[in-house]
């Protein structure tokens, strides 16, 4: 072996990868503290890890303060650290997966067995005895130990052979599914649990089916003659509808941006973001205004015709126009990006061989927007299921799921096995939803772009189809605006219904400015509601694209066995209503070994996975179009799967994670029913806030507020899109005549 040769070999070190992670499981147990710190961030405290058993290292824990079972994870690294000295093979596969997995395994079962007051189990006292340690929940030190350790063990799986022998993939399916698993599947499982246990004690499966069963939830009365149907029933029908309105609004607005010319995409981009940019109880409220008993409309019909003020709007159909108006521009991004990857050869060929403008848009354009169609029709649906604001503001006498389970949770009654138990049937509706998509999609081909160029021009809509787009997308955003101006106008008036004299009262209550000595003073009542918020926002937004679009792309480009099972736990946070979310994350993180409950990190967990299927879903959507021998081409020219994933994939991408980023970014902001049990004085949100300001009945300053979010996240929003860009595909501008 030459010189330069030897040269060459050291630079490309097959175990380098492993080598890193090794040495991040020894900072863990040497330079961070093992425990959380109560009311502390513990990256403060690195200094102080050698010096009490609150801020100690995973070291200085086992040697002085009798916490033995952490010596599991400094034996599992020793193992692994011999495996980085093999040669990459399947002995050494064998040594890091065992290394790894023991010690993660360890560290799991000795977190969870030993709690603050020894053993965590009563039949572990009886048994073994009392323990004479303890210990607290995971810090910076030990989870980051345990990432390590999961790591090594799937750099294991892939030295044996699995993945294809790529490290980076078999550590990411492996990495995400343990995310998913820890932060989806495992607080889901401590909810869903309580549906088998009795009242009186014991458990049975014969409970669920008692709760499941009830003609409360599955009655069909209202078919007969019945004053109403059974909940489950009811959002169902709900779903279905939301769905398939949201779908139609959002692709007639896609083909509206993308297809009839540059003039009306910008407004249309604005007026479509309006919805999703605003708390979901901004929009019941505007609609309350127009069409409630005592709304506009009503006060018209009566001034008009004579026909008494009634409560017509409040029910089903309330809900349906307000969940429709909350969803539709979810479709709308999704639809967008995937109209834009159509491939305008195919028309152009369609167009040579003589077809007229509508059969090319019928058996070309439309075929080709199947996955887009199925996966927005998906959101929609499961969103429309998990919805909370819409319902409790203009539901009325109509009940959904999600309401009843609030009921039964923070109502009088507190049933927590019945809303274990409606939980199990919104499950089964979602799941049921999914494997209809996938059916319907099958192993059909939908793939546009590719790596040839492509220098063909958008073929313009048929004029029949611009009739019905304009027909029906251009008189919603009209009622978009109007609604939204009653909305908007809340805020600038005394007292609305009485006093309509214009005042900036409300602002300056919730956001005064004052002047000391010592600078600026926030003095209004709601700007620490705002900076957590936002902080929190960016910090979730930027997880929540990067993970969604991680998983599209395992998802889409690798086959692995538990794929199917894999994706499901991807979207089941959608398919659990953000109140039972939120009481899970209360239930699985309020002990050992991850006590979360209090902190904001609860918070930006419970935002990261709770939007992550809208990345999920927009990245394979989009995945669907890249031809993979764009991959294959950069493999072959000997790039890693990171390179390729970076520089290929990603920049195609971009609508995709402009979704991912402002959907994730706005329901952050907006979101209610998840967060509304993991607030705390320390942490308040501006939906919170906003809550409580309606439960005061000061409107005024709940609507002013609103008007300040909207502003901060359109301008929000231009900012995201401003630094991702958009996707080049190489196609001339302009469209036929």
């Amino acid at each position: 072996m030459t010189k330069r040769d030897a040269m060459t070999d050291k630079q490309s070190n097959p175990n380098k990868a492993v080598q890193i992670w090794l040495l991040l499981g020894a900072l863990a147990y040497l330079a961070l503290p093992w425990y959380a710190i109560q009311d502390a961030n513990g990256l403060l405290s690195i200094g102080q890890v050698f010096s009490n058993d609150q801020a100690g290292n995973g070291l200085v824990q086992a040697l002085r303060y009798g916490r033995g079972w952490l010596w599991v994870g400094v034996a599992a690294l020793l193992l692994a650290g011999v495996g980085a000295r093999m040669q990459p093979a399947r002995a050494q596969g064998t040594v890091l997966l065992v290394g790894g997995f023991l010690g993660s395994l360890g560290l799991l079962l000795s977190g969870f067995l030993i709690g603050a007051k020894g053993w965590s189990f009563d039949f572990l006292n009886q048994t073994l005895g009392e323990l004479g340690g303890h210990q607290f929940g995971m810090g910076w030190g030990g989870f980051l130990a345990l990432c390590a350790l999961v790591v090594l063990a799937a750099f294991g799986l892939a030295r044996r052979g699995y993945f294809k022998g790529d490290l980076f993939i078999s550590a990411a399916v492996i990495g995400c599914a343990a995310l998913l698993a820890l932060f989806i599947v495992f607080p889901v499982f401590k909810a869903l649990v309580g549906a088998f246990a009795f009242e009186e004690g014991g458990w049975s499966p014969l409970a669920l089916w008692q709760r499941v069963a009830s003609a409360r939830n599955f009655s069909l009365s209202c078919v007969i003659g019945g004053l109403r149907c059974g909940v489950a029933w009811n959002t169902l029908f709900l779903g279905l509808m939301t769905a398939t309105s949201t779908v139609l609004l959002g692709t007639l607005m896609a083909l509206l941006a993308e297809r009839t010319g540059k003039r009306l995409s910008k407004s249309l981009n604005a007026l479509a973001m309006l919805p999703i940019i605003t708390p979901p109880f901004v929009v019941g409220l505007g609609l309350i205004l127009l069409f409630g008993r005592a709304g506009f409309v009503n006060q018209l019909l009566e001034y008009a015709f004579g026909v008494t003020p009634s409560r017509w709007f409040y029910g089903w159909f309330g809900v349906w126009v307000a969940q429709t108006f909350a969803f539709a521009p979810i479709a709308f991004m999704i639809m967008r990006g995937v109209v834009q990857g159509i491939a305008p050869s195919l028309e152009e060929a369609a167009q040579t061989l003589r077809a007229t403008p509508e059969q090319t848009f019928m058996s070309i354009t439309l075929p080709l927007l199947k996955p887009g169609l199925a996966n927005a029709f998906l959101v929609g649906f499961i969103e429309s299921m998990a919805d909370f604001g819409n319902p409790i503001v203009v539901g009325g006498q109509f009940s959904v799921l999600s309401t009843e389970i609030f009921f039964a949770i923070v109502g009088a009654q507190y049933d927590q096995g019945r809303a274990a138990s409606l939980a199990w049937i919104l499950s089964f509706f979602a799941l049921s939803v999914f494997a209809i998509q996938r059916r319907l999609l099958g192993r059909q081909n939908y793939t546009t772009v590719s790596g040839k160029g492509d220098g063909g021009i958008a073929m313009t809509l048929p004029p029949s189809v611009k009739r019905v787009i304009y027909a029906t997308a251009l008189p919603w955003m009209a009622f978009t605006v109007l609604v939204y101006a009653f909305a908007f106008a809340g805020g600038f008036v005394k007292t609305w219904g009485r006093d309509y004299t214009l005042t900036l009262a409300h602002f300056q209550s919730a956001f005064a400015l004052e002047w000391s000595q010592f600078g600026v003073v926030w003095a209004g009542s709601a700007w620490n509601s705002l900076f957590t918020t936002l902080k929190l926002a960016a910090l979730s937004a930027p997880l929540t694209a990067g993970l969604g679009l991680l998983i599209a792309y395992l998802l889409a480009r690798t086959a692995f066995k538990g794929q199917s099972l894999f994706e499901f736990a991807a979207l089941l946070a959608f398919a659990i209503p953000g109140t039972v979310l939120g009481v899970s994350y209360i239930l699985a993180f309020n002990v050992p070994p991850f006590e979360l409950t209090g902190t904001a990190l609860i918070i930006v967990l419970c935002f990261v996975f709770r939007n992550l299927p809208v990345g999920v879903r927009a990245g394979t959507a989009a995945f669907r179009q890249l031809d993979k021998s764009l991959d294959e081409a950069s493999i072959m020219l000997r790039a890693s799967s990171v390179q390729t994933l970076r520089h290929v994939v990603l920049p195609l991408l971009k609508p995709a994670l402009v979704a991912a980023l402002v959907y994730s970014f706005v329901r952050a902001i907006t979101t209610v029913s998840a967060v509304i049990f993991l607030v705390t004085a320390e942490n308040e949100l501006a939906t919170t806030y906003i809550i409580g300001r309606v439960g005061n009945g000061d409107y005024g300053v709940a609507l002013a507020y609103c008007t300040v979010l909207m502003l901060l996240m359109s301008l929000s929003i231009a900012l995201i899109q401003l630094l991702v860009g958009e996707r080049r595909l190489g196609r001339r501008k302009g469209a036929k005549p």
